[in-house]
């Protein structure tokens, strides 16, 4: 099967009608209340067979409504743009269209799409969240200027458009154009501090003079090593957290207040000039 009419190894079907996903989903309810029935024990043979038909019924609805909505996963991360893995996002969005299948209320009026649409979104967006390590706030930041960018594709990005669009100032507006584009290319660094303070290098390798240390220490705290540690790619996020007993989502946050603490720093210009001068 192509990849490109696959999702996570699951035919992309193509999408319905509101009248077809109704039809579909009375289905599926008949056979969630089939297996209910047959779990509770009906003795009749005759009533046994029927609901076991509905239950099966309501299996093939729920598998044709879900390949049917996948084209959303695809287009959710495609539209994104990050360069993670494929594979994680959609696996993120496909796990929000499930838990989508399994809450949807026909009732409310919504169609199951629009329904579905927002929890494939959430997904998505929480695992570049997580991947890329940055606050909400700055998850935020980045989906802002997505969208942006996605409604006026000819239109560059530049620090005054973002900053005239979105109501920030010039400053905001250049923090926000380089974080967008560090999670684009799957990294994230404090945007007020060189693209060398993320440069990989050897653990010992770093000869930093006394002054540096002595700024990231004020900084960062009981957590400098590990700052160090992740500034300078000697232990990955994962490993990192295993040591410590957390969650991978949990250190991604622990080291976005961390470079947030040093961009903030009083030190934050002197650091800034002697990356940028390594």
């Amino acid at each position: 099967m192509s990849r490109s009419r696959s999702v996570a190894g699951l035919e992309i079907l193509e999408p319905l009608s509101r009248e077809e996903e109704r039809r579909l989903h009375a289905d599926i309810v008949a056979g969630r209340r089939a297996r209910v029935a047959l779990v509770a024990g009906v003795a009749a043979p005759d009533e046994r067979r029927r609901l076991s038909r509905e239950r099966h019924a309501g299996d093939a609805a729920e598998s044709h409504l879900l390949r049917a909505t996948l084209g959303l996963v695809r287009r959710r991360v495609q539209e994104r743009g990050f360069r993670f893995g494929d594979e994680e996002l959609e696996a993120a969005g496909l796990e929000g269209l499930v838990n989508a299948l399994a809450r949807f209320d026909p009732a409310r009026g919504v169609r199951f799409a629009t329904y579905a649409n927002y929890w494939i979104a959430k997904m998505v967006n929480e695992a570049i969240q997580q991947q890329a390590g940055v606050s909400d706030a700055e998850m935020r930041a980045v989906l802002a200027l997505g969208r942006l960018e996605r409604h006026t594709p000819a239109l560059p990005l530049t620090e005054e458009r973002v900053a005239e669009t979105l109501s920030v100032t010039r400053a905001r507006a250049r923090e926000m154009l380089q974080l967008y584009r560090d999670v684009q290319a799957r990294r994230y660094r404090a945007a007020s501090l060189p693209e060398t303070l993320e440069r990989p290098v050897a653990a010992e390798e770093p000869d930093a003079p006394a002054w540096v240390i002595d700024a990231l220490r004020r900084a960062c705290g009981a957590d400098f090593d590990l700052f160090w540690q992740v500034t300078f790619k000697t232990a990955s996020l994962e490993s990192l957290a295993a040591d410590r007993g957390i969650t991978r989502q949990g250190m991604s946050k622990r080291v976005a207040r961390l470079r947030r603490a040093v961009r903030e720093s009083p030190d934050a210009a002197r650091l800034e000039a002697w990356f940028d001068g390594r």
